[in-house]
């Protein structure tokens, strides 16, 4: 019998965070049922593993992309770190091990579930409370499952999604349960899309008080996420405009002085998910920057005096530049779907639009008394300079990895090269590269053999 025990190797790693429920909540003890009440899973909503980016301690997501550099990487790499930085196949061959990014998404998925499995049991509360929680809960799995069938399946090919493998879509927390064969990238993609539209009229109409909550402009930031990088432009398009109509949030301008910049009520935040990581950055990178960019001595310290010439030199390290800034936003903001509509308006033709949401950003991150808007009338370097300003932006957000296999599928990509300390290659990334799609774990496998792996 094909026992569910992957997700055992999950439901052992949330023990804790069940143990820590007793606490907050103090309700039923352990082994017992823990939520009862539509109070209970409110703040269940609240767990601290829903508001954390994965791989948050080292901005694990970040390692796969070419923002990134690693001057003393040996060779071979051993260390998980420098595993997912070389791509390697897997990324740890210990079987006791948590898989990096499977098992985190999936532990959260978990806990959503729990919610999607009870709440219509849940007394105290009304029915309009136990659907906005429902809600909530579909759109945070449903950000899960967006990391996931990127992760595990093929860059989005609208001719081949319905054939290409991506992951379990689990919608039970029964640790008993079969695990159901992987869905095709199609079959992820159309379920997290279903989701969303569902749950976006019971959803909030204002998370301010608490951005990593759900809202309706958090649930239309995520389909255009979605549509983003399945290369629907114009879905991606729309579902921007809607969030950006329907939220409160606003950006911030580095022209002014940094104040507290909570990622839970930041103002730029639509759907929040905080994470506080340091990389080092490559020069290429670092040198795409203007002189006047804002963002350079706020986010990012430099050994070399920001001359970009050393490498190992400068970090993406918010926190030691600028303290307000102790966590930063993986999730969904405004910024990101000005990007969006910019990106999509330059692709369709619409210049002037696309000119607009690209003065709107960059005059809030370059300094004002030399700012000078950017302005073209040429389609291909106007979609140039948004695809800059893109990775300048979002570049340590943990969307670059996702840039990159999207823009691959356009042949947009070059061969990406890891270096030692003596500048020799000693790993590469070729554009169609098999590696643009990670390998199922391999704890994943030794509890369900019958699973495919990728290539």
């Amino acid at each position: 019998m094909k026992i569910n025990k992957n997700m055992i190797i999950l439901f052992v790693a949330i023990t804790s965070i069940l143990t820590g429920c007793d606490k907050y909540l103090d309700i039923t003890p352990k082994g017992k049922r823990l939520l009862t009440t539509v109070a209970d899973y409110d703040q269940w909503l609240n767990s601290e593993l829903l508001i954390n980016t994965v791989g948050q301690a080292f901005n694990t997501l970040n390692l796969l992309s070419d923002n990134v550099d690693n001057v003393n990487i040996t060779n071979p790499p051993t260390a998980e770190y420098e595993l997912v930085y070389s791509w390697a196949q897997q990324f740890t061959t210990d079987m006791q091990a948590p898989p990096v990014f499977w098992g985190d998404h999936y532990a959260i998925i978990n806990h959503f579930n729990t919610v999607l499995v009870g709440i219509d049991e849940a007394t105290g509360g009304t029915n309009v409370q136990k659907k906005s929680l429902k809600a909530e809960a579909l759109l945070g799995r449903a950000y899960e499952y967006f990391y996931l069938v990127n992760l595990y399946g093929r860059p989005y090919d609208s001719e081949t999604a319905d054939k290409d493998l991506a992951v379990p879509f689990v919608v039970s927390n029964d640790v008993s349960q079969l695990v159901p064969d992987r869905s095709t990238v199609a079959e992820v993609n159309q379920r997290i899309i279903e989701d969303l539209n569902f749950a976006v009229n019971d959803l909030p109409a204002d998370n301010s008080a608490n951005r990593f909550r759900g809202s309706k402009a958090a649930a239309y930031s995520l389909l255009a996420r979605i549509y983003f990088y399945q290369r629907n432009y114009a879905e991606a398009q729309k579902n921007a405009a809607l969030a950006l109509d329907f939220t409160n949030a606003t950006m911030l301008d580095l022209n002014e002085p940094v104040t507290s910049v909570q990622v839970s009520i930041r103002r730029d935040v639509i759907y929040g998910r905080m994470f506080m990581g340091s990389n080092t950055v490559a020069l290429e990178y670092m040198q795409s920057f203007a002189e006047n960019d804002l963002r350079v001595r706020t986010f990012y310290n430099s050994a070399d005096d920001y001359t970009f010439i050393e490498r190992g030199a400068t970090q993406y390290s918010p926190l030691q530049v600028t303290p307000q800034f102790i966590y930063e936003n993986s999730g969904t903001s405004v910024q990101e779907m000005k990007l969006i509509i910019a990106e999509c308006a330059a692709r369709d033709g619409d210049i002037a639009l696309a000119l607009k949401h690209l003065d709107e950003l960059q005059k809030n991150r370059l300094d004002r008394e030399t700012y000078e808007p950017y302005d073209t009338d040429d389609k291909e370097a106007l979609l140039q300079e948004i695809l800059l300003e893109r990775n300048r932006e979002l570049g340590f957000s943990g969307l670059r990895w996702f840039d990159m296999r999207r823009l691959d599928k356009e042949n947009r990509m070059p061969t990406i090269h890891r270096r030692d300390a003596q500048d020799n290659i000693i790993f590469s990334l070729a554009p169609k590269s098999d590696r643009y799609t990670l390998q199922i774990p391999i704890q994943a496998l030794s509890f369900n053999p019958g699973m495919q792996q990728n290539p």
